[in-house]
């Protein structure tokens, strides 16, 4: 089993103005969320570790889950509200985001909420996004990584948001300390630039992530693909042709294929990551940048299924 932690959250994407009326539509949403669902629809089994709340929004995330084949018994409902992501239209057309998640079941997780133990199936630990920084969940889930992270391989999905947390030297001080613990390290080009500047070097960052204590480092570059460095060198690979309707939950949908396919291999672990030939990782690599294509090519995150991503890649 392949456990996800982090946020769950809803979307309310606001459509057009009707006179006093402000049609909107929620839709289930969070980077760890949909990571979940899409390993999940790959046939990998999964868990997912989240405050999730009793409210209607929280009523119909975990109602996914469970639709979804979650395990969530590791689901920490509580009456807090749940966090909402207004999502507007901007006067170019681009979307505008607007997070409510203030005292959120979601964010109020602390350590003493965390199971004391994992069950024996737990192969793995994924977290990311606004989680890592978000206070307490923050400090409890970097205490959960390095408590688990000598039996099991952590991976890590940067996801910056700077919306939700505008001062990057908290993301900075977030990812050091849960990048000691991480063996993969995912993060996409515009992470890198919002972390380190838009003159740091995609192998650069790589590198200092590896010295760190990472054992295989992804950067996803939409369009033009994506590339991964390990000890032993760098493998990149092109982004697979798609028609882009939008580009929701692409990063989770590759970051799920990466770590299933690693488990595939009997390779989701810290020495099996660390010693990836590059064949290989170039196989994987290709694998995640389909899931992503599939994704993007229809609204939202809507994750590819096991049988669609064998198909795209048949």
């Amino acid at each position: 089993m392949i456990l996800v932690c982090g946020e769950a959250l809803v979307d309310l994407f606001l459509g057009e103005a009707e006179g006093a009326r402000l049609p909107a539509v929620a839709v289930a949403g969070g980077s760890p969320f949909n990571v979940a669902v899409a390993l999940a629809r790959l046939g990998v089994a999964t868990g997912f570790l989240g405050g999730v709340s009793t409210d209607a929004f929280g009523t119909m995330l975990a109602g996914v889950l469970a639709r979804e084949g979650v395990d969530g018994r590791h689901l920490l409902r509580s009456a807090r509200p749940t966090t909402i992501s207004v999502v507007a239209t901007g006067p170019g057309g681009e979307p505008v985001y607007d997070f409510r998640g203030m005292g959120a079941a979601d964010r109020a997780i602390t350590r003493a909420d965390l199971p004391a133990t994992l069950p024996a199936e737990v192969r793995a630990l994924a977290f990311g996004s606004y989680s890592l920084v978000a206070e307490p969940v923050g400090t409890a889930l970097a205490g959960l990584a390095e408590r688990e992270a000598g039996e099991r391989l952590v991976s890590v999905d940067i996801n910056l948001r700077p919306t939700v947390e505008p001062e990057i030297g908290r993301w900075r001080d977030a990812l050091a300390r849960i990048g000691r613990v991480a063996s993969i390290v995912k993060a996409s080009e515009e992470d890198v630039a919002g972390l380190f500047g838009p003159g740091m070097a995609l192998a650069e960052a790589a590198r200092a992530w590896l010295d760190r204590g990472a054992g295989l480092v992804v950067i996803t570059r939409g369009a033009a693909g994506a590339s991964a460095w390990t000890r032993g060198g760098e493998v990149s690979v092109a982004a697979k042709p798609a028609s882009v309707v939008d580009t929701v939950g692409a990063g989770d949908s590759f970051h799920a294929a990466l770590l299933a396919g690693l488990l595939r291999e009997g390779l989701l672990t810290r020495a099996g990551v660390a010693g990836l030939a590059p064949e290989m990782l170039a196989r994987l690599l290709a694998e995640a940048a389909a899931a992503a294509a599939i994704t993007v090519s229809r609204r939202g995150a809507d994750t590819p299924r096991a049988l669609e991503l064998a198909q795209a890649l048949a």
